[in-house]
């Protein structure tokens, strides 16, 4: 979004206070700025500041529609639902950051197990950007949520490990370009 689009919401709505991960609420008639709005979600600067977090099923609030997640493959064979986990992991934003977990090299492997006919147990590792960080629960919620979701998906766990730490230099070429690194 090359923009920043000024909103006032709708309808009160729950946010998620970044980077802390602090739940909380914004009234309706509250003016935001649109700083970001990538993945299913939005992420909005108030009017007094604070950069929080707004889910796509409140996307109404923004006089928005949610974004519809599509999976490349219907099929459920196990490559057909690892190719979807990876689809739908790049779809999840960290917050602060206009780049996808897969590219910002924060996924370290996809586990697709057979359990039955044509249903699969998938096994995420990943990590964070900075040890601590108040979305880590909230991004390793979004990855989650939309595995679980796939044709296929039996049971998902997403692991978030620390070690080994995250560097910029785990980021796909793709990733620097857009943050400007190169």
């Amino acid at each position: 979004m090359a923009e920043k689009e000024t909103i006032i919401l709708t309808r009160d709505v729950n946010i998620v206070t970044i980077p802390d991960g602090t739940v909380g609420m914004l009234r309706q008639g509250m003016e935001v700025t649109v700083h970001q709005a990538l993945g299913d979600n939005f992420t909005v600067i108030t009017d007094y500041g604070h950069m929080v977090r707004i889910a796509g099923s409140d996307a109404d609030a923004l006089g928005k529609e949610p974004q519809q997640l599509h999976t490349l493959a219907s099929e459920t064979s196990a490559e057909a639902v690892e190719q979807n986990c990876w689809e739908v992991m790049r779809t999840v934003y960290d917050p602060e950051i206009p780049v996808n977990i897969v590219e910002l090299g924060l996924v370290y492997y996809c586990k697709v197990s057979p359990v039955g006919d044509s249903q699969y147990d998938v096994q995420i590792m990943m990590t964070l950007t900075a040890p601590g960080c108040g979305m880590g629960p909230v991004i390793q919620g979004d990855v989650e949520k939309g595995i679980r979701a796939l044709p296929g998906v039996a049971s998902v766990n997403v692991e978030v490990v620390l070690d080994p730490p995250w560097s910029r230099d785990m980021m796909s070429e793709v990733a620097k370009l857009q943050l400007g690194l190169y």
